[in-house]
């Protein structure tokens, strides 16, 4: 099951990375396909094991803001993938293009995680 989990997060982060790539102004995309699938893979991983992690440690923070911290700590991590970890791949140019793309994987991680539920 952990390995199915796994793999939502991967598929999620390389759909969202093209989908954001595509049609928010700001986010670029400078390689081939499987670059992309790499940096979703990378982003997948990131989510599947760091996010937990980070969520256990601002929990008390995610309590007072009533959650919406947790969107702080998903930009943060696509922002590690794409400016720290893959700069010359993928640039995010300023603060909304970021939350943008962010909100698309959440939004497709939701989606498919109901869809995953249900079968």
């Amino acid at each position: 099951m952990a390995v199915l989990k796994l793999l939502l997060h991967i598929v999620c982060a390389t759909l969202g990375l093209f989908i954001a790539a595509k049609f928010v102004p700001g986010v670029d995309f400078f390689g081939s396909y499987l670059m992309l699938i790499v940096v979703g893979a990378i982003l997948g991983l990131a989510n599947f094991f760091v996010k937990p992690i980070l969520k256990a440690v601002s929990l008390p923070i995610r309590i007072i803001t009533l959650g919406l911290f947790g969107i702080v700590i998903n930009m943060a991590l696509v922002w590690l993938v794409a400016d720290v970890l893959f700069p010359d791949v993928l640039e995010i140019s300023g603060l909304l293009p970021l939350f943008w793309t962010t909100l698309i994987i959440w939004l497709l991680s939701f989606i498919l995680g109901i869809y995953k539920t249900k079968n």
